[in-house]
């Protein structure tokens, strides 16, 4: 049986690994950095509580994107307290010396943040790959809803882009 350090070593590697996912779905539902660190707080708490029953029947990845969703859905019900998004830390994750290119991707992210929170996250996955199915597992709408969403969204988002 595998000791306690052993188990908390584990997670934080695991964590570690999927930390720009906690953090792309966190800032979807955040309103502010206060509440993106409790946001966070939270999913790393209940990706915690699920680690020993995770079977690994799906990827890790995307068993990460369903608890954050859940767990800042579930936090913006409760609270109630959900007025806007904060724009994803493009930044970040972009090289430097693409200027135009991060500017473009600040843009589009901007646009996401418009969206309704299930077509943000449609997106965001189908903007990491992740297949229909995949998606349809995270989101629990049938396979061909989310790709019905997804083209809807797509052409929201290139409406919103022309204006």
């Amino acid at each position: 049986m595998e000791n306690r350090n052993d188990k908390i070593e584990d997670f934080e590697l695991f964590a570690a690994e999927h930390r720009r996912i906690i953090a792309k779905v966190c800032w979807m539902y955040a309103d502010d950095d206060d509440g993106w660190q409790d946001l966070c707080q939270e999913v790393l708490i209940n990706l915690w509580r699920g680690f020993d029953s995770f079977e690994r029947l799906s990827k890790a990845s995307t068993w990460v994107w369903r608890v954050a969703a859940n767990t800042c859905i579930s936090c913006s019900r409760r609270d109630g307290r959900h007025k806007g998004t904060l724009p994803l830390p493009v930044c970040a994750t972009m090289p430097d010396d693409e200027p135009r290119r991060t500017e473009r991707l600040r843009e589009l992210h901007e646009l996401i943040n418009r969206l309704e929170h299930l077509d943000r996250t449609i997106v965001m996955m189908w903007l990491d790959e992740y297949s229909y199915d995949e998606i349809a597992s995270v989101t629990g709408l049938p396979r061909n809803s989310v790709a019905s969403r997804l083209h809807r969204a797509k052409d929201k988002l290139a409406r919103m882009a022309k204006k």
